[in-house]
């Protein structure tokens, strides 16, 4: 049987159908992106993410830093 191992897609990122399904999650965590910017769109300071889920600040500016690519390669058309 073949072994399915973890695919990094950005720096600090990874997916594994077998680790949450396959949501995009830091690396050697099963912490979801979505998750890690969620807490900062709502106004949670770094810090207290940080603490929260024992990660750190370079794991929080992966977590940003893919946000980020997804969002500049997105197309947008308005339809007004």
């Amino acid at each position: 049987m073949a072994t399915i191992e973890a695919k990094e897609i950005y720096p600090g990122v990874t997916v594994n159908p077998r680790v949450m399904g396959g949501t995009p999650v830091l690396a050697g965590t099963r912490i979801p992106i979505g998750v890690i910017v969620g807490h900062l769109a709502a106004g949670d300071l770094m810090e207290t993410v940080m603490d929260e889920y024992r990660i750190t600040h370079q794991q929080i500016l992966a977590a940003l830093g893919y946000a980020a690519h997804l969002v500049s390669s997105e197309e947008v058309y308005a339809t007004a």
